[in-house]
Parts: C-alpha cells; sequence; structure tokens
C-alpha cells in the first residue's frame, strides 16, 4: 500500500501544512538501482583522537576503493581532514555538499578525545546531502582500561542520537573494527544507497582476512543460496537481490505457495525447493537435494498467530515457534552436520525488533525472534571455528508487505512513523542487508543483529 502521507509532504503545500503543524517530515530514500548503483557527491573522510597509523593508512586504501564519490572522480576519492576541519573530495565540483562522511574515532581514548568528535562533525552535519551517510570508525572495548571502554561506548550514545536528529533521509551507524581490509564489504554496503533504510546501528567487525570477489557487481557468482518462505514478500525481495549478485537460487516454500515458489525461480534461473520447512526430515531432504553443498542460507521463512497471552491457546503458539525458531535451529544442525553448508559459507537469519523490544499481543511471535538472536550468538563463533561458516541475523522493523497493509490505519501509520526515518522500510531494504551478510568478503562480520527498521523509537 501506497505510503500518502510520505507523497504529500513531498509536495510545497505539504512541507508548508507538515512544519507548521509539527507533524513528521519524511524524505523520499535514495535506494539502489542499476542507474545510480552509487551515491552521487563527496566523501569526506575526518579523524577524531589518534588512530594508530597502519589503521589510517589501511582505511585510506579502503575508502579509496568505497563510497559515493563525484561525477568524473575514481569510486571513493577523498580527502583526510584534521580533527574538526572540512575536507572535499578529489575532483569534487565546487560547494557541492557530502554525501557521505567518514569519522575516524578508533583512536578516542579518553573524554577529552571525544571532544575532537564534536569538533569534527559539528560543522559539516547540516551540509550533508540528503540520504547521504555518516559513518563513524570506532575500536573494541579495552577490559584493561576503562577511560578507553568508557570513550568508546559514548560513541555508541552519540551515535544513536545523532542518528535520530539528522533528518532528510540520512542515516547514522557506528562500525567497531581492528583492522580495515576486513570491514571493506561493510563500508561498502554502508556508503551505498543499498544501506538506505539501516540507521543507529552498532556492527562489530573482525580481524579475519577479506578476499574481494572477482567481480564485485556479482560477488555471489558461482555459488548456491537457499532461501525459505521464498515465494513472497520478503523472502521473495531476498532471492531477488541474491540472484542479482549472482547467486544461483533455491527458492523453498510450503506446497501451498508452489505455484510462486516456481515462476519466482523460473524467473531468476534458479530451482524450486517444495516441502515444508518444519518437517522432522526437512535438513536431510533439503541437504538430499542439493548433493553439490550450499554457501548462503537464509532463514526467512515465519508466520504470526497475533493476540494476547491471556486469550492465546496453545494452538496460537505452538505454529510460531515451530515455523520461527524450531525449524531454524533443526535445519542449520542437520546442514552443518552433513557438511552440505560449505566453509566460507553464511547463514542470515530473520529476527525483528519484536524479538528486541517487545510488542504487545506477540508474546510468542517476539519470544520466537528472540531466540533466532540466542541461537546466532551462541553458534557463529563454534560454526566459524568448526566449518568455517558465519551466522548472523536482521531484524526488521516495519516493513510494507501484505501483512502491514492490512494492519488497521492508525496502528499502521504509528509503525511507519516511530523510526528516525518516519517512514516504513521496503522488503528490498531486508534484502540489501542480507546480500551484504552473504557476501563472500563479510567473513569478518559475524554474530552480528543488524536491525533493519530505520532506527525505530522501539527498543535499544
Amino acid at each position: 500500500m501506497a505510503d500518502r502521507f510520505l507523497s504529500f509532504t513531498g509536495t510545497a503545500p505539504g512541507r508548508f501544512l507538515t512544519r507548521r503543524l509539527g507533524l513528521p517530515q519524511p524524505a523520499t530514500l535514495r535506494r539502489w538501482s542499476p542507474e545510480r548503483p552509487a551515491l552521487d557527491g563527496t566523501l569526506l573522510r575526518l579523524v577524531a583522537g589518534k588512530p594508530d597509523p597502519d589503521l589510517a593508512a589501511g582505511l585510506a586504501d579502503v575508502l579509496a576503493r568505497t563510497g559515493p564519490h563525484p561525477s568524473g572522480a575514481p569510486s571513493g576519492a577523498s580527502a583526510a581532514a584534521p580533527s574538526g576541519t572540512r575536507a572535499e573530495s578529489a575532483g569534487a565540483p565546487s560547494g557541492q555538499p557530502p554525501a557521505a562522511v567518514v569519522l575516524d574515532a578508533t583512536g578516542v581514548r579518553d573524554v577529552d578525545a571525544l571532544g575532537d568528535v564534536h569538533a569534527a562533525l559539528h560543522p559539516v552535519v547540516r551540509s550533508v546531502a540528503a540520504s547521504g551517510r555518516v559513518v563513524v570508525l570506532g575500536a573494541p572495548l579495552d577490559a584493561a582500561d576503562h577511560h578507553q571502554a568508557a570513550a568508546q561506548q559514548a560513541l555508541k550514545g552519540f551515535t544513536r542520537s545523532l542518528g535520530k536528529e539528522i533528518g532528510r533521509g540520512r542515516t547514522v551507524n557506528l562500525v567497531r573494527l581492528t583492522d580495515a581490509s576486513a570491514a571493506e564489504s561493510t563500508l561498502r554496503f554502508l556508503l551505498s544507497p543499498k544501506s538506505a533504510y539501516v540507521s543507529g546501528q552498532v556492527i562489530h567487525v573482525g580481524a579475519d582476512a577479506a578476499t574481494a570477489p572477482e567481480d564485485r557487481d556479482r560477488p555471489l557468482a558461482g555459488r548456491t543460496a537457499l532461501v525459505t518462505g521464498a515465494a513472497r514478500g520478503i523472502g521473495e525481495a531476498v532471492a531477488e537481490t541474491l540472484a542479482r549478485d549472482g547467486a544461483h537460487v533455491v527458492v523453498l516454500d510450503v506446497p501451498a505457495a508452489e505455484k510462486d515458489a516456481r515462476a519466482l525461480a523460473e524467473r531468476l534461473g534458479g530451482t524450486a525447493l517444495i516441502l515444508d520447512i518444519t518437517a522432522a526430515d526437512a535438513g536431510e531432504r533439503i541437504a538430499a537435494a542439493l548433493p553439490g553443498g550450499l554457501d548462503v542460507l537464509i532463514h526467512n521463512a515465519g508466520v504470526t498467530r497475533d493476540r494476547r497471552l491471556v486469550n492465546m491457546p496453545a494452538e496460537r503458539w505452538s505454529p510460531v515457534m515451530e515455523v520461527n525458531l524450531a525449524s531454524v535451529l533443526r535445519t542449520t544442525d542437520a546442514l552443518l552436520a552433513s557438511g552440505t553448508l560449505r566453509p566460507g559459507g553464511r547463514i542470515v537469519a530473520t529476527a525483528s525488533i519484536a524479538g528486541l523490544a517487545g510488542n504487545a499481543g506477540q508474546t510468542n511471535y517476539g519470544a520466537s525472534k528472540a531466540g533466532v538472536v540466542g541461537l546466532v550468538r551462541s553458534l557463529a563463533p563454534r560454526a566459524l571455528e568448526q566449518h568455517g561458516v558465519t551466522v548472523n541475523a536482521v531484524a526488521p522493523g516495519f516493513i510494507e508487505t501484505r501483512m502491514t497493509a492490512a494492519i488497521p490505519l492508525f496502528i499502521r501509520e504509528a509503525g511507519r512513523r516511530m523510526n528516525s526515518l518516519a517512514q516504513g522500510g521496503l522488503p528490498v531494504d531486508v534484502a540489501e542487508t542480507t546480500a551484504w551478510l552473504a557476501h563472500p568478503a563479510s567473513g569478518a562480520v559475524n554474530g552480528q543483529v543488524v536491525r533493519v527498521c530505520g532506527q525505530s523509537l522501539l527498543g535499544a
């Protein structure tokens, strides 16, 4: 269903009226398209504190290959600036606002250095282009230095607060890293239109070596990806995006959705696999259908049976737990044990902000999605060590689907507006985030739960 309020605020009368009434003023978000794959404009690189020289040099190399770029300039062309000063990208048209700002705050180790964060960003935040990006780079918290830990944790509060006030469709995220090269796929995602609905997130990137794919436009070429619940909605968008990135996609869905599943698989040049993911032998049947192995496993299938707990019979509780959580656990265990998931593989599960913040009328759904978070955080280090497979999750907020279109008007409007971008996301926003986590160069991103919610005002 079209967001008519968003369309109205894009008109002159709409802007005037919403401003006078103090109503939200959502901006139309710039998303990826083949015609405009990158943000157009300058990439501004700033420094706060005293970063490690080797890390700073590595970051300069990475940013030279990623992010927005001005017309006629190499992709990611940028200039560093001393703390608190402004720099324009090489080749940028005079006066062009920066499309993105990257602040290296990895060297912030005390309260005084936090002043550098203010000094660096205060003069430039207002000038960032609409649908622009601000990425703050931080370091892991040092358990042996409580001053450093306090200063680095302060960056989290700073980043999330800035994200809630920056407006105009701009996003703000924090990336904690120790190796710039390992963060290239993450920075490439966050500094692109693909991350339009990801804001206020804290992403930890390890130090695992990352190998760039041969074809950056088709990073999943030669890989097989399976998407559960793929016949429609978010699952369909995920399947389409992975196929765009070169994967052979296996479209898995229940027999009732067979027609749609087969049509999608044919359109994508993939394969349809029709089975009930809650079947006790689902994992074994998937393994048998993929004798050549699997590289990407996307747990997307999910159901809701909403009702307040006092009115919720067991028959509304059990299906949600079975589809959303139990089947994810069983299938993951079976595919890891059988060796179907090859080394270098990726598991991405779908959680929800309902599992992080809770939601009235969804004790079953919230419990199942919180369970997915627990699975990710427990399994991720062991799966990487024992199988060479990463495990992450996406946690969607209010996404415009047929399901949310059926929500009563006022509840639907509240869901759309209660985030920093003041609008609902699209299935492609979840799909793009999933594709980043599935990227072969994202091996240093493990055990993360990334909210795709426009920085929802609900929960942490």
